[in-house]
């Protein structure tokens, strides 16, 4: 964990591919439980630190993930959050050129919680979401594609099921179809920016978070 951004309300971190962001029935110590730690330490708190979750990123999924460190930060975020006013953009390794160098990408998904994975289907099924966003190839390296995602909704499993679906399964993603995993266990899934209208102070954020190390995103060429 990296401390990307911080003031009186928010902590923006950028996770390594092996934190959880909430606890789970691993018992693994979560992310949220080391932001709290952090800040316990860094300003000598007694007793409980507050920490709120505004959105999760999954376990093999590196970036930014942003934190409240108050309760006013927490609900308003929690709406823009709601309501699509927090952009997330995303890059991904994938073994496939799409089709297209870009486009929309709409589908509905359906979770299946035994399997903890999702579904994408072209048209309206029982018990789906709508499920849509924007794909651009920006990069390539001997092996590999480089595509930034737009997300314009935020479902489970989203852009993994959602590229899968397209023929471009992330890099080391078992679950959706690439044939190999990642030596680390990650996938090459990256929360590279977020841009939000900070929750109480009202100016404009950009951050972006420098991609993990090793040799996985290496050796791309820029387009």
């Amino acid at each position: 964990m990296t401390v990307v951004y911080e003031d009186n309300h928010i902590i923006v971190v950028n996770k390594t591919a092996s934190e959880i962001v909430q606890a789970d029935k691993t018992g693994d110590t979560p992310l949220s439980e080391t932001v709290k730690q952090y800040l316990k330490e860094k300003y000598q708190k007694p007793g409980n630190v507050f920490i709120g979750v505004t959105h999760r990123l999954d376990r093999p999924v590196s970036g930014l993930v942003i934190f409240a460190k108050t309760s006013k930060a927490l609900t308003r975020l929690n709406e823009m959050f709601r309501t699509s006013e927090v952009k997330k953009t995303y890059w991904a390794v994938v073994k496939n050129a799409p089709k297209e160098p870009e486009g929309e990408l709409v589908h509905f998904l359906v979770r299946n919680e035994k399997q903890n994975k999702s579904y994408a289907y072209d048209k309206e099924v029982p018990n789906s979401k709508k499920a849509i966003l924007d794909y651009r190839l920006i990069g390539r390296s001997e092996n590999y594609f480089l595509l930034e995602v737009d997300l314009k909704t935020g479902r489970h499993h989203q852009i993994r099921c959602q590229l899968a679906k397209m023929g471009c399964p992330i890099k080391g993603d078992l679950k959706y179809g690439s044939p190999r995993s990642n030596p680390d266990g990650s996938i090459c899934l990256h929360a590279r920016r977020v841009r939000f209208v900070h929750p109480v102070s009202k100016e404009l954020i950009e951050l972006e978070a420098p991609l993990p190390d090793g040799n996985l995103w290496k050796g791309f060429e820029l387009f």
